[in-house]
């Protein structure tokens, strides 16, 4: 069997954007697994990914507020396909990182992360898998807006990153 799946973080929306951009909600509504690494600022957002998703997972950032506390942990674990994963919102400095979330996550195979909103994808000594989507919204230092759709087949794992140029949006 295979699961398509979604990666997304730091939305922050409407502070940095009025709406996600509309190749991202064809790509939620298409998947069978959307994966949200907090950041969202905004109840509505999550009302309405978690109402066009088939399957969602998703932890709460740094900017959401306490409204979010009730609806969202902080961490999170969940299977795809035998494949274990582990969400959270921040790990900390780039520097180390892969060390630094191997003793943090172990027994995980992927580890989906945000905060930064530069993409990652790189791999732990241990063979974690580590990646953060960036952001669709707030592009920061980065040349684009970006998010991660791919797919999971047995252990397989294949991961895009789909990037949105500003001008586009």
């Amino acid at each position: 069997m295979t699961t398509s799946f979604v990666l997304l973080s730091d939305t922050h929306l409407p502070k940095r954007a009025k709406d996600l951009p509309a190749g991202l909600w064809a790509d939620i509504d298409a998947a069978d697994l959307v994966v949200h690494a907090g950041d969202w600022v905004d109840i509505a957002t999550l009302d309405a990914v978690q109402g066009r998703s088939r399957r969602f997972e998703g932890v709460r950032g740094n900017n959401d507020g306490p409204a979010f506390d009730d609806r969202l942990p902080l961490v999170t674990r969940f299977v795809v396909e035998g494949l274990r994963f582990a969400l959270v919102h921040e790990t900390g400095a780039a520097t180390g990182r892969e060390r630094r979330m191997d003793a943090a996550h172990p027994d995980t195979d992927v580890l989906v992360f945000g905060h930064s909103h530069i993409p990652w994808d790189t791999v732990a000594p241990s063979g974690m898998r580590l990646l953060n989507p960036g952001s669709p919204t707030d592009r920061r230092r980065q040349p684009d807006h970006t998010w991660m759709r791919g797919t999971v087949s047995g252990t397989e794992l294949t991961v895009d990153l789909v990037r949105l140029p500003p001008a586009a949006r």
